[in-house]
Parts: structure tokens; C-alpha cells; sequence
């Protein structure tokens, strides 16, 4: 093969039932071609509210250096696009499953911001109902909601693990961040755009970005899924699953409404256990 091409795209436009969003200006996808240099890639990524880059949609990237690494995993040796035999996967942190203790795992508490106004209650009911699609699958996983911490929700906020937080972006519908992720980083940004998905349901939508907290991949960067690769940073927990929850459908997912899937279910059981 020849060497591969690092594009971000501007814009995909996802037809979600009868709403058309424009989403995921900072997904890396590769072609072939030359790869664009570090510099021409950092200054089209995507730069969030609270100043961390976004890639991959829905992931954010919290230093210049975090990037840079992210930039050379894409371009460099280990970017081969081979195929990995064994549809979840789990991030991979030098050689390491992305993953909580398992102590942790049973206490991973959230506030939700009282900066929701209006939508604060339909944000918690969200909130109950994606993690508890998590919750059901394991009895490992445990979300814990600390109201208390509402009117102070934020990533400075050293009484809760993470904290949920409103945006006002056209970039994404809703973003977080892996378990590796520092302090500073551990928050699940939501737009107001969550309520008019069509059939992306706020809970899914909330359970997919929960997948991440957990550790998950997006399943569609197998290369089974025969686009929108992004590195081989993972391991497989299950089969290929092209309607798995932590799959696009715009990228090859057979899924249009982000529902989990029993492969979902027993991924996590492999990760965290039953």
C-alpha cells in the first residue's frame, strides 16, 4: 500500500429521520494520497468551547502535544489499516485497555449543570436512561447522579467524577472523553440540538457518548466498516457489529437510531465482567 492520506472534513451531513444535522467537522478519515503536514492538520481541527481539539466527531484532544501524538499515530508506521481478527472495542493506552478500576467502575458519579435551565429535568431523565442501557448490561457499571453538585458542574468540580455540561456548537450533538482522560478533561458537552435528532433519541445519543466514558471505540474505525478509519489504537471485545451503538450509521452502520445491540451488551461484559 501506498502512504495514506490524513483529510479532516469541513462537514458530513447526517440525515437523522426528517432533521438534517451538519456534524463532525474534525473526523479523521483516510484515503490515499500524502498525508498533509501537522501544521495543516492542526489549523482544521475543529477547537471546542473549553479550547481542546476535537477528532474523530465526538473525541476530544486536550494539548497540542495529546494532538500532535494523535496526528502521528494517523501518518506514521503503526497507521496500516490491517485487519484485527475478533462489535465493541476498547481504547488502548500504551499497550493498556482504556478502562476504570473496578472499584471505580461502580461509582463513576456525574452532576448534571443547572446551566441546562429549561431542559435540566429532560438532561437528567436522559442522563438516568443512557446509563442505564449501560447498567443493565453489566452489574459492574455503575452510574452514580449527584444533584447536589448541579449549580457548581464542571470539570473543576473535585466531588464528582465528571460532570454534564450544555454547548452551543453546530459542530457535534454531543461529545466526551475516554477514561485516560485527565480532570480537566471529564466532561460530556451536550448541544440543544440532543431534542430534534429525529430518531437519535436522547438517550441513545447520551448512552453512545457514555460508551466512551466507559473506554469504547467507535466501531466503525474496523476496518470491516471499509470507511471512516481512524487509528488501530483498540482491541476487539466482540465481532464486527455494523449496528452497534458506538457505530455511525453514516458510516456504513447498518443502525439508523443508535440503539445497542446485544454484541453492545456482552462487549461490555468482557471488558468490566457481568
Amino acid at each position: 500500500m501506498t502512504s495514506r492520506k490524513l483529510r479532516t472534513l469541513s462537514a458530513i451531513t447526517v440525515a437523522t429521520g426528517a432533521l438534517t444535522l451538519s456534524m463532525l467537522p474534525a473526523t479523521a478519515v483516510t484515503q490515499y494520497g500524502d498525508a498533509p503536514t501537522y501544521q495543516e492538520f492542526r489549523s482544521t481541527t475543529f477547537v471546542d468551547t473549553d479550547s481542546q481539539y476535537i477528532v474523530n466527531g465526538d473525541e476530544p484532544v486536550s494539548t497540542d502535544g495529546r494532538l500532535r501524538q494523535f496526528y502521528d499515530d494517523m501518518v506514521g508506521d503503526k497507521h496500516t489499516g490491517k485487519q484485527l481478527e475478533g462489535g465493541l472495542i476498547v481504547n488502548r493506552v500504551n499497550g493498556q485497555d482504556d478502562k476504570w478500576s473496578a472499584s471505580q467502575a461502580l461509582n463513576l458519579t456525574y452532576c448534571v449543570s443547572t446551566k441546562f435551565g429549561s431542559d435540566h429535568s429532560r438532561m437528567v431523565t436522559a442522563m438516568a436512561s443512557g446509563a442505564g442501557q449501560w447498567e443493565a448490561a453489566s452489574s459492574k457499571v455503575n452510574f452514580v447522579y449527584v444533584p447536589a453538585q448541579d449549580a457548581s458542574c464542571n470539570t473543576r468540580n473535585k466531588n464528582v467524577l465528571f460532570s454534564v455540561e450544555p454547548v452551543n456548537t453546530n459542530s457535534y450533538i454531543a461529545r466526551a472523553f475516554f477514561p485516560s482522560s485527565p480532570k480537566r478533561s471529564r466532561n460530556v458537552l451536550v448541544d440543544n440540538s440532543i431534542w430534534t435528532s429525529g430518531s437519535w433519541t436522547p438517550s441513545n445519543i447520551v448512552a453512545h457518548e457514555l460508551g466512551h466514558t466507559l473506554g469504547f471505540r467507535h466501531e466503525h474505525t474496523r476496518p470491516e466498516s471499509g470507511t471512516c478509519f481512524e487509528d488501530n489504537n483498540w482491541r476487539p471485545l466482540t465481532p464486527y457489529d455494523a449496528a452497534s451503538i458506538m457505530h455511525y450509521p453514516q458510516c456504513n452502520g447498518s443502525s439508523d437510531d443508535l440503539s445497542m445491540t446485544d454484541q453492545d451488551r456482552a462487549g461490555i461484559r468482557a471488558l468490566y465482567g457481568s
